[in-house]
């Protein structure tokens, strides 16, 4: 089984509402640039970048510090992450994120934290 966020743009109306609670959950601050989902206007629409669990990374990471787990989320390990951002760059919808004196990457962990903030459910957790 494979556990992701799936994300409607159609739906999408810019608020900004799941940023915000995915980065104060993880980060205790809100801040669009430590939010593991980006909304960015396109056209008379909005882009949701969020990861679909591709396991590019885990592929891409010179230590095994991502691995996947029972319900096919890729997992950081930051014990083992020496933040050389590999998985940064293999990552194909620029989903694997990294801030300006982060210690380690982040990523979506499909947690579901978004969805209940989303207004018009652009977003949902999927379980496939």
């Amino acid at each position: 089984m494979k556990k992701y966020l799936k994300t409607h743009p159609d739906r999408c109306i810019g608020c900004h509402a799941c940023e915000s609670a995915c980065s104060t959950l993880y980060f205790k601050e809100d801040n669009a640039a430590k939010s593991c989902i980006r909304i960015t206007e396109a056209g008379a629409g909005f882009d949701m970048s969020v990861c679909n669990q591709c396991q590019a990374c885990v592929a891409a990471c010179p230590t095994q510090a991502l691995t996947v787990n029972h319900q096919g989320v890729v997992m950081l390990n930051k014990s083992l992450c020496i933040n050389c951002l590999m998985c940064v760059a293999a990552c194909p919808t620029n989903s694997m994120q990294h801030y300006k004196d982060g210690l380690y990457p982040f990523k979506c962990i499909a947690c579901g934290v978004c969805t209940k903030s989303c207004p018009v459910e652009a977003i949902v957790i999927v379980q496939e």
